[in-house]
């Protein structure tokens, strides 16, 4: 499955951030396909279960042929709002996930989805369940390919006994490095799973510890000598890693998208790579 450079993710364009009408949505949707961004993010629960229908809506009324786009969705999160839930919890029998990627259709407006993700790991989920609702979707082609969403390596093991795994979207960024260690990077990389990186700008803008400091100063000379924002430098330093990771993106700024699509296409310098990473561990590597 081929999936743009920069993923266009959706769960601030609705009810949880910026709350965007119909016709400035689908200005969105044609303004990231015309960058070459064309695919694009989604979850079931994203604006408590809103946003998929807004987006669907607002794609048929953009210019834009299906074909040429990525959709991908995720499922198994029963949050209390918007459902009559007492408790948040995860759900992933077959017929849940089958009843789930239906109604994402359903409000997508699509006749499938490119890539279904199980948005987190859940202690009582059955592989062999899971297994079974996956090959029945692609059975039915309501679904292209399938993933896992925030899953360890171990429970992505788990998971692969029963049904092929070709993405784990999780938290990866200059401030967020932990899967780099934790043998998640390693296991997409050997395995051709695609790592996908949601929040990968992390903390840089949300910030101003130590960390996200030592990080500004060391990439001040970087911007400068490789003509990036410290956005766009951001996403350089994830693109260098070999698995091929897919920063996940969750702006709608035309300008912004353009400064980190322009990160996708640097190859930062070995040593300039490992300079950002002391910068973000606040220490020399051993």
């Amino acid at each position: 499955m081929h999936y743009s450079g920069i993923i266009a993710g959706t769960m601030t364009w609705g009810k949880w951030g910026k709350a965007l009408g119909l016709k400035q949505m689908a200005e969105r949707i044609e303004a990231s396909v015309s960058l070459g961004i064309t695919s694009f993010d989604h979850a079931d629960i994203y604006g408590d279960y809103t946003t998929e229908a807004e987006f669907g809506a607002a794609f048929e009324q953009c210019g834009v042929d299906r074909a040429s786009v990525q959709f991908i969705t995720k499922c198994g999160i029963q949050m209390t709002r918007g459902r009559d839930h007492q408790v948040k919890h995860y759900q992933y029998d077959h017929n849940y996930i089958l009843t789930s990627v239906e109604r994402s259709l359903e409000k997508l407006r699509t006749p499938y989805v490119d890539a279904l993700l199980l948005h987190r790991p859940s202690p009582l989920m059955v592989p062999e369940e899971i297994g079974r609702a996956v090959a029945s979707l692609l059975e039915r082609k309501l679904i292209r390919s399938f993933g896992l969403s925030n899953f360890l390596p171990h429970q992505v093991e788990a998971i692969r006994r029963f049904t092929p795994v070709e993405v784990n979207q999780v938290q990866f960024s200059l401030t967020h490095t932990e899967v780099m260690y934790d043998g998640t990077l390693d296991q997409a990389l050997s395995q051709g799973i695609v790592p996908m990186a949601w929040k990968p700008l992390g903390d840089l803008f949300d910030a101003s510890d130590e960390r996200t400091q030592r990080i500004a100063k060391a990439a001040e000379p970087l911007c400068k000598k490789y003509d990036l924002t410290l956005a766009g430098l951001a996403i350089a330093f994830l693109k260098r890693h070999p698995s091929g990771v897919l920063p996940v993106v969750g702006t709608t700024d035309t300008d912004r998208l353009e400064a980190l699509k322009k990160g996708v296409s640097v190859e930062l310098e070995l040593e300039d790579w490992f300079i950002l990473l002391e910068a973000s561990q606040g220490r020399r590597v051993p």
